[in-house]
């Protein structure tokens, strides 16, 4: 298992460092196109449609790195004066869970992308196909369900340190 799990660690960096790059495209984006309308009263058409789409490309492909250094939010109230041996079951399940959660969402993206491009449907302003928004989201939650049905299983990363 942890044969497998480290490949996929080093993958969902990859995925991160390709989502910042996005959305730092996202960003250059929004800050060309309100020059734009600074300057000339001219924005750039479909800004708000491209950087819609990126941003929710840039998420997915961040959430497999979140999920592999298990930097999800933890609300351990409950939880603090449990054994470790507990604390494992509980991050157990936690994962599976997640993992049937991201792979849920994979399908439903996946699916929801056929049916777009079947119904041709596009954005409004600059015609992209929809469809390529939805597709484009599938990846990083199937590697995400992966990673986190591996952990379920026991193999780990470090624990994201607290700020």
């Amino acid at each position: 298992m942890t044969l497998l799990y480290f490949p996929l660690l080093r993958l969902s960096s990859w995925f991160a460092a390709l989502g910042a790059l996005v959305a730092l495209g996202a960003g250059l984006l929004t800050t060309a196109s309100v020059l734009s309308r600074a300057i000339w009263n001219q924005p750039i058409a479909g800004d708000v449609e491209i950087t819609q789409m990126v941003i929710a490309l840039a998420i997915s492909l961040c959430l497999p790195h979140c999920q592999a250094r298990k930097a999800n939010i933890l609300v351990d109230f409950f939880t603090q004066n449990l054994s470790s041996g507990r604390l494992r079951v509980l991050d157990g399940m936690g994962s599976l869970f997640l993992a049937l959660i991201y792979a849920f969402l994979a399908w439903r993206t996946s699916a929801g992308a056929v049916s777009v491009r079947e119904a041709g449907e596009t954005t409004m302003i600059i015609s992209l196909p929809m469809w390529w928004a939805y597709a484009c989201l599938a990846p990083g939650l199937a590697l995400a369900s992966l990673i986190a049905l591996l952990q379920s299983f026991g193999a780990s990363a470090p624990q994201a340190t607290p700020s």
